[in-house]
């Protein structure tokens, strides 16, 4: 009706009773328009005020008689019977006599109420001057607009505040039901049509403005009090607030209540879909990852799917976390009516959570063994077919430190193989344990199947280590005894030639230094013992030589193989000791010689008259001269080799100092020869 109202076609103010004014205009006045208008301010006013009375002023001033006469006609259907009074405020040129000839004190009874024609300012016989406006000439000071724009505020928050009253009372009233069918006829998710903020926020300060003055204020000064529609709104606002705020707290409430519940749901449903997932879905995933690969790839693949698996249960593990601080917020609030179920959620997500945790970190863990499984044994394969392809080579050493050091290397690697082959026993072990322990999170899954194919497996790996290092050590045995033997051929051979080079050295200083024949016959048998004794030990190094030479011959035949040294030691060993025996023969019968020079020569030197016959017997005397002659000639003579070589004793002036020696001696007894013929010429010579 705002389009109606700014006409100002009537305005309502109030005397001891209310007082209806109706302002016309020039222009035609709409009967439609102004019935409605006075319907409407005639439901503003309650029954109690109603009961006072009415006084209407019809203001014709500007209009003409005609509508004046159906304005005051038509107040007969309009206004109720409480109406006492009509003043027709007339024009200072009143109408025509012709068209005032209706006289409407004659008509009171038909209408039920008095009609007065006054003027202007006349009026105030009637009606108090503080209760008229100032176009009656009164003072009451009334802004139309100001008071159309109060009204639609009212009326707006009335009529908002009303249905708000209504929608609130309907959601707080479905909430308050018990059973779950009454629950079901209410939507919860239904929300108020406006904002119970804004409406009461628009309530206060209507009620604020209502009770602190007037409309348009009072800026004149002149006395002012409320109209009757103002006083009459302030009680019905207030009444509207305190429903309102009764009706939005238990709201609030509700919204808390819903809020919570629906938070509740929703956490309820993201626990299922969590739990659903994870012993569904994640579960059977895992359930179909038993095995542990044969090979590092086969780990290593498996591992890889396994670390699919962990990111496909990181999401859903993110989601627990952020469900169970949701949780732990709602526990935090202490609402008792909820504890319960939010704890029983809480345990339940946990239990779901933790358990599959724990059975990914288990097959992370048993994948980890099961690569370092394969990697040892790996490790330890290669370190056989190293250990084997060593042994398959034929050794061909050059020499007894080269089988040494092959020996240490072959011993290295076999000690490295059994760390190897031990270290693989205790990740087998290990593995085995792991998997022994599987059966405790298989959901009832019967997995002695899938187990015993994995333990087959790594017992298998574990036994053909074994055997395989068994085959190994065997070689090795007959490696190293064949290398030993190797090095006993080698040491045998260079004893051997050892031999050559010691018996090369005594013949060498028998010839060089072996040469005395000493000054007499004590002496020189001396040194023919001393020459036997040499020559034994002589003897000892050719029989070493020989032994040695023999257990090389017994060595080769064992090993299969031909003696690279062997060959030629034996005849450098038997032709340095015929060179040897040769000169050895040869300064024994220089010494023997010698003996029997010097024995000789001896008794025909010492004076023994008890025996002149002997001495004087030539005989002996030519035979001495003769050995000594055959001394020197031999001493003259080489040592002559079977292969034509020849070699002296000693050095020619060796040679020549024992022959001088020889000759010396001779002399002396060629002189006694001669003084035992002619003794008188050794008288003389004395």
């Amino acid at each position: 009706m705002k389009h109606i109202l700014n006409k100002k076609y009537a305005i309502e103010d109030r005397r001891s009773g209310l007082i209806l004014t109706i302002p016309l205009c020039l222009e035609q006045t709409n009967m439609d328009e102004l019935s409605v208008t006075l319907d409407y301010l005639l439901s503003i006013p309650s029954e109690k005020c109603k009961a006072r009375g009415f006084t209407v002023i019809v203001d014709g001033r500007k209009s003409q008689w005609n509508v004046v006469k159906t304005v005051v006609v038509m107040l007969q259907n309009v206004v109720p019977a409480e109406v006492s009074l009509v003043c027709v405020v007339k024009p200072d040129e009143f109408w025509d006599k012709k068209v005032t000839h209706f006289c409407f004190w004659k008509e009171k009874d038909r209408l039920g109420f008095e009609v007065i024609l006054v003027s202007a300012n006349k009026l105030t016989r009637y009606i108090e001057p503080c209760q008229l406006t100032e176009d009656f000439g009164g003072s009451l000071t009334y802004d139309h607009m100001d008071w159309l724009n109060k009204r639609l505020v009212f009326e707006k928050f009335t009529k908002e505040s009303t249905s708000l009253l209504d929608e609130l009372a309907l959601i707080n009233n479905g909430s308050d039901k018990g059973n779950q069918e009454k629950e079901r006829s209410v939507d919860l998710n239904f929300l108020p049509s406006v904002d119970p903020e804004t409406v009461l926020q628009t309530g206060h300060e209507l009620l604020s403005e209502l009770q602190q003055r007037r409309f348009n204020g009072s800026d004149g000064g002149v006395s002012w009090s409320p109209m009757d529609d103002e006083l009459l709104a302030q009680p019905q606002v207030m009444k509207l607030l305190d429903s309102l705020r009764e009706q939005y707290t238990r709201y609030q409430e509700v919204c808390r209540q819903r809020s919570k519940r629906t938070q509740l749901e929703e956490i309820q449903q993201k626990v299922m879909q969590v739990v659903n997932w994870l012993e569904g879905p994640g579960s059977e995933q895992l359930r179909a990852q038993w095995g542990i690969g044969d090979s590092i790839r086969a780990s290593q693949a498996l591992q890889q799917k396994h670390e699919e698996i962990e990111s496909q249960h990181s999401e859903w593990f993110a989601v627990y976390v952020e469900l169970n601080q949701q949780i732990a917020a709602l526990l935090n609030a202490g609402d008792e009516e909820d504890l319960v179920e939010l704890k029983s959620l809480q345990q339940q997500l946990s239990d779901v959570c933790y358990r599959q945790a724990s059975q990914l970190e288990f097959r992370q863990n048993l994948l980890q063994a099961a690569l370092e499984f394969h990697g040892v044994a790996q490790d330890l394969s290669q370190q056989l077919d190293g250990l084997l392809g060593m042994l398959c080579v034929d050794v061909a050493p050059a020499d007894g430190a080269s089988i040494q050091q092959t020996l240490k290397l072959l011993e290295e690697k076999l000690k490295s193989v059994d760390v190897g082959l031990q270290g693989l026993r205790e990740k087998g072990q290990g593995l085995l344990d792991q998997i022994s322990n599987q059966a405790s999170w298989a959901y009832g899954k019967d997995v002695t199947i899938e187990n015993k194919e994995n333990v087959d497996h790594i017992q298998g790996v574990m036994e053909d280590m074994q055997l395989r290092k068994q085959r190994c050590e065997d070689m090795v045995d007959v490696r190293r005894l064949k290398m030993l033997q190797m090095v006993q051929l080698f040491k045998c051979e260079e004893d051997a030639a050892q031999a050559v080079e010691w018996l090369s050295e005594l013949l060498d200083a028998l010839l060089k230094t072996h040469i005395r024949l000493g000054d007499d016959a004590q002496e020189t048998k001396v040194l023919l013992e001393k020459h036997r004794k040499f020559v034994d030990v002589a003897q000892s190094t050719y029989d070493y030589g020989r032994q040695l030479l023999q257990a090389t011959v017994v060595l080769c035949q064992s090993l299969r193989c031909t003696s690279r040294s062997s060959g030629d030691t034996l005849p450098r060993l038997n032709r340095v000791w015929k060179q040897f025996t040769i000169a050895s023969e040869e300064r024994v019968h220089r010494l023997e010689m010698a003996i029997a020079f010097h024995s000789n020569a001896e008794k025909i030197l010492q004076d023994c008259p008890e025996e002149p016959e002997a001495i004087n017997d030539e005989e002996q005397f030519d035979e001495i001269e003769a050995v000594g002659k055959s001394l020197l000639d031999r001493l003259t003579v080489p040592v002559v080799y079977p292969d034509g070589t020849e070699q002296y004793f000693g050095s020619p002036s060796d040679m020549a100092s024992t022959a001088e020696h020889i000759r010396d001696r001779m002399k002396l007894v060629s002189l006694k020869r001669q003084q035992l013929r002619h003794p008188e010429m050794v008288t003389t010579e004395s």
